[in-house]
């Protein structure tokens, strides 16, 4: 029996299925390659989903948390610890919000756009409209916001809350990147609009470049708050710290920020950010009491990563790299599609990267035979056509890269 076979076995009589898995069992990975238990080696251009996202093994990740964990593992929320308020202090210089922005700290992308939807209801009760509290969420088509009972109401995908009824009330779904039809949603119980800046499930769409402004425009105007889900566009991915900074003015910041998946460079750290003036309706000496909490959120091996990752992608010049590659990526697949009738366009902005292909053009299959040839992608499915996805470290360099799109266009040449 083989090394991955045992494993797989192994797997399957002691966990739940939940994962369409592949028979592969990855077992090691360095930077931009990942190695599996029969010794094969990949090119890792999709990065655990986004979660790597300074690589596998970052030798300053590793010393991090090695040297943080031979201090501090976890003490819980009710004392301070520095590597919580450094983590903290990164996210909020990042930003660069006008009167500062306030994190707390999660597991999951699940769990920060969870803790962002009860702080909006929050500021609904404590804003009433005409006929009481406010408390209703408008979100986007084709958006993933999470699989909990609030989140997966505001993903606008039937199979994710198919199964879980009766649902949440308080969600509106409408068009993304249709301003007119947020409009035309918005009552006087509305509160919140939560939108991905750049949609990742969905297919890595784009919107209109003036769409999230115009956004924040009609919460300025109805008093609600704009909610921006950077659970896969944050930290650096798409070549500035947070994808709204491609669209908004400092001055034209979200409310609220939720961050996951590459905050904690792989470990199970979420982040709900608030601005300064929301972010009070999570202070319990003013709020009578605990509004939200958790016990392992902003634990100190999580926080000492965030912290590092953070520092590695300012001192490496990480966000330029990501916007020059990403740019590469797209102008070279965008000349392969000149040629080849299976693809329709590539775009995205630095190292999030969608390849909208044909309608007849399996994408399953492309990624399969993309792994076969050790080449790690993604496929999902945008407004009608399949679409890949690719969201590789941010350390990864050109020459590996092209290697890996060497393989990608070789399969999509003979699919």
């Amino acid at each position: 029996m083989s090394a991955t076979t045992d494993i797989i076995q192994r797997h399957d009589a002691h966990m739940t299925i939940n994962y369409g898995r592949f028979d592969v069992a990855l077992v090691r990975g360095q930077g931009a390659k990942l190695w599996d238990a029969e010794g094969r080696e990949y090119i890792d251009l999709f990065a655990g989903f986004g979660a790597p996202i300074i690589g596998h093994c970052h030798p300053d990740l590793v010393t991090a948390v090695t040297e943080q964990a031979q201090k501090l593992w976890h003490v819980g929320n009710l004392f301070h610890t520095e590597p919580q308020t450094l983590a903290a202090e990164r996210i909020a210089h990042a930003a660069q919000w006008p009167g500062g922005a306030k994190s707390f700290f999660c597991h999951a992308g699940a769990d920060a756009n969870e803790a962002a939807i009860k702080l909006a209801r929050l500021h609904g009760h404590q804003n009433p409209g005409p006929n009481g509290k406010r408390y209703k969420t408008i979100s986007a088509t084709q958006s993933f916001h999470g699989r909990s009972f609030a989140t997966m109401r505001a993903t606008a995908n039937a199979k994710v809350s198919e199964g879980f009824e009766p649902w949440l009330p308080g969600f509106t779904n409408v068009p993304f990147n249709d301003i007119a039809a947020i409009e035309n949603a918005i009552d006087d119980q509305t509160i919140a609009v939560i939108v991905e800046p750049i949609q990742g499930e969905g297919g890595v769409n784009m919107p209109d470049p003036d769409y999230l402004a115009n956004v924040r425009a009609l919460c300025d105007q109805h008093d609600m708050l704009l909610i921006c889900d950077e659970v896969w566009t944050g930290c650096g991915r798409t070549g500035k710290w947070f994808a709204h900074q491609h669209f908004l003015t400092p001055e034209q910041c979200p409310d609220v920020m939720t961050l996951a998946k590459g905050a904690g460079g792989g470990l199970p750290v979420g982040v709900m950010v608030a601005s300064a003036k929301v972010a009070d309706l999570f202070d319990h000496r003013k709020m009578g009491g605990v509004k939200h909490a958790t016990t392992l959120g902003g634990n100190c091996l999580g926080m000492a990563a965030t912290a590092c990752l953070f520092n590695v992608i300012e001192r490496d010049g990480l966000l330029d790299h990501a916007t020059q590659l990403g740019k590469h990526i797209v102008d070279r697949l965008n000349a392969f599609a000149q040629n080849n009738s299976n693809v329709t366009q590539a775009r995205g902005h630095g190292l999030f990267i969608g390849i909208e292909l044909a309608d007849d053009c399996d994408g399953s299959a492309v990624v399969k035979n993309c792994m076969e040839q050790g080449v790690l992608i993604n496929a999902t499915r945008g407004k009608s056509s399949p679409v890949l996805r690719l969201a590789p470290p941010l350390v990864i360099d050109q020459p590996l890269l092209d290697r890996g799109l060497d393989v990608l266009e070789n399969v999509l040449t003979n699919d």
